[in-house]
């Protein structure tokens, strides 16, 4: 039985969680030490079950970072390996474009320093919009007095990347283990081996070092390893009732077809999110959202 057989597994390195950080970077681990022998375990019995497979898809430029700053960078050249890699790996994604449109004057002045950002950023192909004429060029129902338009941001189903990164390292031969959820770490007294990684069911794994990945649950697993209690506050997505009004809205009322792109409002300083947008999604729907929330489930889908 898998229970029986993952008594006696030992690895140089495990990762805990099979989002989309953890898939990455066991993924990046064995590319550059194929020697290792490495695993992820993951709790349910699929590859980026969580927020990895509950986010709004968008492949961002890099426009809102602070200039110089390690988000600005990555986000910029991230964008670019991202769009590499689906190409490799035939990942389908729409590079549909984003407007941040400005729709008062306080709005077009924060607008500038958007640009001005996005410039130092080198995010690629920006350009400034001024008046409803150049706007409804990209987004014939759109008003507003400027925009921003960024034609390399994109959207993609994340969970495809995940589960690709999954394929990409069992391929370099690392091993995947689902429905192992973790519930304890103990020493092993072995000293080749000396942590001890045991699940709910009873299943255990040995390694020499352990990455956790564990998303809305790293408070739980760095308290298993430890650490002392840690408290978080939550932010997640609106829930899915109110997304289903609002898709079936867009659906019984063809308005998704009003939307050919990403269209943002320009960032309130005063709220530490990015306002209400409207988001097409992969499969040909549109949301408007989501948006920053108080929620009170580390897993709150419904």
């Amino acid at each position: 039985c898998n229970t029986c057989l993952l008594l006696f597994r030992e690895y140089d390195v495990v990762v805990v969680g099979g989002g989309i950080v953890g898939a990455a970077s066991a993924r990046e681990l064995k590319i550059r030490h194929p020697k290792l022998k490495m695993a992820i375990l993951e709790k349910e019995s699929e590859l980026a079950k969580h927020q990895s497979g509950h986010n709004s898809g968008v492949i961002h430029a890099g426009i809102y970072y602070k200039p110089g700053s390690l988000k600005a960078k990555l986000c910029v050249e991230g964008l670019q390996l991202m769009y590499k890699y689906c190409d490799q790996k035939k990942i389908p994604y729409k590079k549909v474009g984003k407007l941040i449109v400005a729709t008062n004057e306080v709005e077009v002045k924060r607008l500038a320093d958007l640009h001005d950002r996005a410039i130092q950023n080198k995010v690629p192909d920006i350009k400034l919009l001024n008046g409803v004429e150049e706007i409804q060029k990209i987004e014939p129902y759109c008003v507003g007095l400027q925009a921003l338009w960024s034609p390399h941001t994109g959207i993609i189903d994340y969970t495809l990347v995940t589960k690709q990164y999954g394929i990409d390292f069992k391929e370099q031969g690392g091993e995947i283990h689902l429905n192992f959820e973790v519930n304890g770490f103990e020493n092993s007294k072995d000293n080749n081996y000396p942590v001890l990684i045991k699940s709910t069911d009873g299943q255990q794994v040995k390694s020499k070092y352990v990455l956790t990945c564990g998303g809305l649950h790293s408070d739980k697993l760095a308290e298993l390893s430890g650490t002392s209690k840690i408290i978080y506050l939550f932010i997640w997505n609106p829930p899915e009732s109110d997304l289903d009004v609002i898709l079936a809205f867009f659906k019984r009322w063809k308005k998704r077809q009003l939307i050919k792109g990403i269209i943002y409002p320009v960032p309130d300083p005063r709220f530490p999110f990015l306002g209400v947008h409207f988001t097409p999604r992969m499969d040909g729907s549109v949301w408007l959202g989501p948006n920053a929330v108080l929620a009170f489930k580390r897993e709150g889908y419904t």
